[in-house]
């Protein structure tokens, strides 16, 4: 409580009303897969566009190298084709992929050469293709303006803004031509390793002779992508030392492996990052060139499918393949497009059954056709109600082969969730809902293979005269009637993440009534909007929905151990998934 002690006003505020519940979002989607490029390490990416995915992970990959593995890229595309808007994408590298460096050893090898060290940032041959030219460059100059103390060579500088204690620098103007070191700055008073010449203090505007400081740019490209590091230094204590300029690269790691030089002889940075070239030289330039990156190999990847499934690591920087999402509390929608290796499918619904959070969206095997077949030989593999699985495959056109190819469809169907969600709301099934920018199918199937498939939970894409090709299925792999719907499995994860996000107030408040009936007014009013937005059943709230909470829910060993226990329940709405007209004879009665 406040303590009164002058005598007045006084006025407080304190909270005593519902606390307003933001939905969660329920149309983010999480892709995984292989890509030209891309880190392969650490926290998924975002994109919010094809574009933005292409500038961060390339382009097509080819169907001859990659056959099953290749699909990420048009996955992503498709999904933002049919409706997404926001995806992570978390890229996988086989075993035997390499990056593409200026050396032969790894970055971190004792035995690394005496130079600058350059690597791709991340594995792929692609880095092979990375321009790097390096050119001499200085980032202050000023005039001496008096000798302070010729035997300690200490001198006073016009402005010693730029120069920094360590730095090489140059006499410019004068007879003397060699490098010499920054011993000390303060104020404007340098102290030099070497003597400058008797006439070295220029006192006219503009000056004749200067000291100016050493350094060098680099200049990295890489297709259209150009990024421009000026007055780079190898002094490793100043702040543009290249270690920590290169730092904040996209392309490249940058890593300054040479030997302190002797403050008494040092060499100009540019001579010693381009092996001696001489900085004085007209339009100089030196080039760094990287070689050696790799792929890998469609067989390494074949063998190791944990690939996709990743490592597990205490630091998330290192954690590699569906294992980066565990820490990402956005994503909604999870797909490893084309991959439908058995391995990697339970992980990914493990991996969903486990967060609780989100859905998978598994794809049905290109080569398996016969209803049967997709029943015996995967969909009876799983049960759970944190999956669906969809079939056939697209066709769609193909930019890299100029031809129609098929794509798998999960990356489109994830689209039509988010398409759905915006549109109609998380409760609305998302089928009979049309798959853009698809041409065909790889299997045309009919009333009859659906008959058969649609019970067991596989949801085909179908296609119908005068309408399209249409998502044909809203069905989870469940074996729970309860949760046979993939709307109303998604709809409890929206409530259950939404109140679980907007009620991280709660903790360590009282636990007592009047916290009690505050989290029913929050919950109330949250599960009222859900209820008017059509996703619940019921001509009034309470039909919709109940809320108990206090000591109907709490013992008061509960209450002593600190646990505040409220327990919801909701309606969900069910689609209509059979429509059904029964019509009989009407006799005409006598007038």
């Amino acid at each position: 409580m406040p303590e009164y002690l002058t005598p007045g006003v006084y006025v407080e505020e304190f909270d005593s009303g519902s606390v307003p519940l933001e939905g969660a979002s329920t149309s983010t989607a999480g892709f995984i897969g292989l890509a030209e490029r891309g880190p392969s390490k650490g926290m998924p990416e975002l994109v919010t566009g094809f574009h933005d995915f292409r500038r961060i992970y390339g382009s097509y990959l080819s169907k001859t190298k990659w056959e099953e593995f290749r699909f990420l890229s048009y996955a992503v595309e498709n999904f933002f084709l049919n409706g997404g808007s926001r995806a992570y994408i978390m890229r996988v590298v086989p075993e035997d992929a390499v990056s593409a460096a200026n050396f032969d050893t790894k970055l971190d090898d004792a035995s690394l050469p005496q130079q600058l060290l350059v690597e791709a940032k991340n594995e792929g041959i692609w880095g092979n293709q990375i321009q790097i030219v390096v050119r001499p460059d200085s980032k202050a100059k000023s005039a001496v303006a008096e000798v302070v103390d010729a035997a300690a060579k200490k001198y006073r500088l016009k402005n010693s803004s730029g120069f920094n204690a360590g730095d090489v620098v140059l006499f410019d103007g004068g007879d003397s031509e060699n490098p010499m070191t920054i011993l000390s700055v303060q104020d404007d008073v340098v102290e030099l390793s070497q003597a400058l010449p008797d006439n070295a203090p220029d006192l006219e505007l503009p000056p004749t002779r200067v000291l100016k400081t050493c350094e060098f740019s680099i200049t990295v490209r890489y297709g259209d992508e150009v990024e421009l590091y000026e007055q780079v230094s190898l002094n490793r204590e100043a702040t543009n030392h290249v270690d920590k300029l290169l730092a904040k690269s996209n392309l490249i790691f940058v890593k300054d492996n040479f030997a302190t030089q002797d403050p008494a002889t040092p060499l100009h940075p540019y001579s010693v990052v381009s092996d001696g070239k001489d900085a004085k030289e007209k339009d100089t330039s030196f080039a760094i060139s990287l070689t050696g990156g790799s792929d890998g190999s469609y067989a390494s990847i074949k063998a190791d499918p944990k690939r996709f499934t990743g490592v597990d690591d205490a630091d998330p920087a290192k954690r590699t393949g569906l294992q980066a999402f565990l820490n990402n509390e956005v994503v909604s929608i999870m797909a490893v497009p084309g991959v439908t290796d058995k391995n990697v499918q339970v992980d990914l619904v493990a991996h969903c059954e486990k967060t609780r959070s989100r859905v998978a969206i598994l794809d049905v095997p290109l080569e398996l056709v016969k209803p049967d077949d997709i029943l015996t030989k995967h969909r009876d593999l799983f049960d759970t109600s944190f999956a669906a699985m969809y079939g056939p495959w697209l066709q769609v056109f193909d930019p890299l082969d100029k031809r129609n190819i098929f794509i798998p469809p999960s990356g489109s169907v994830a689209g039509i969730f988010a398409r759905s969600d915006n549109t109609r709301g998380v409760s609305k099934a998302p089928a009979n809902e049309v798959v853009r920018g698809c041409t065909g199918l790889s299997t045309y199937y009919n009333n009859g293979a659906q008959d058969i498939l649609n019970p067991k939970g596989v949801n085909l894409i179908r296609s119908f005269p005068g309408q399209g090709i249409r998502v044909w299925g809203a069905r989870t792999l469940s074996s729970n009637g309860l949760w046979k719907y993939v709307n109303v499995r998604r709809l409890f994860i929206f409530v259950e993440e939404s109140i679980r996000n907007g009620t991280n107030w709660i903790v360590f408040e009282p636990n007592d009534e009047p916290l009690w009936a505050r989290v029913q007014r929050t919950i109330d009013v949250f599960l009222t909007g859900v209820w008017r937005s059509g996703a619940l059943m019921g001509a009034s709230p309470a039909e919709a929905y109940y809320i108990k909470i206090g000591r109907s829910t709490m013992t008061q060993d509960d209450i002593d151990n600190g646990r505040l226990i409220c327990e919801i329940g909701i309606a969900p709405v069910k689609p209509a998934e059979f429509v059904i007209f029964r019509f009989t004879q009407k006799t005409g009665d006598a007038q």
